[in-house]
């Protein structure tokens, strides 16, 4: 139990340190004429929005019964509307994540790109 609160706030503490290092990063791309569409590696975000991630983040991340996919699916944010990206284990994963996002973020303010669909990672854990 005590390893796995570490392991979850080491993994936290990360992703907190991925978004900073994006929110950086963003601007160098901002003037890019053909821009490409808005991913985690190109999404620019004001403080606003960052916070609003990272309290979704921890919604999901602090429900013990979803599985690591769905801990780390991808969450972007703009003007305070939320897209989710990325492949949970079940429909009831799925729902789970979409239903934490839109009490964070309101109703109305979730898009979801999620799909269901079996563990691809290479660790093999789950």
């Amino acid at each position: 139990m005590k390893s796995t609160l570490v392991s979850n706030a080491a993994l936290l503490s990360q992703l907190l340190a991925v978004s900073a290092g994006l929110a950086l990063a963003g601007p160098l791309f901002a003037g890019q004429a053909n821009q490409p569409p808005q991913t985690a590696s190109t999404a620019t975000q004001d403080k606003a929005d960052r916070e609003l991630a990272r309290q979704i983040r921890k919604a999901i991340v602090s429900d013990k019964s979803l599985s690591t996919q769905a801990h780390n699916v991808k969450i972007l944010t703009k003007d305070g509307t939320v897209t989710l990206k990325g492949q949970v284990k079940t429909d009831e994963e799925k729902k789970a994540v979409e239903d934490k996002a839109s009490t964070v973020a309101g109703t109305g303010k979730v898009t979801s790109e999620l799909t269901v669909g079996p563990n691809n990672s290479k660790s093999g854990s789950e």
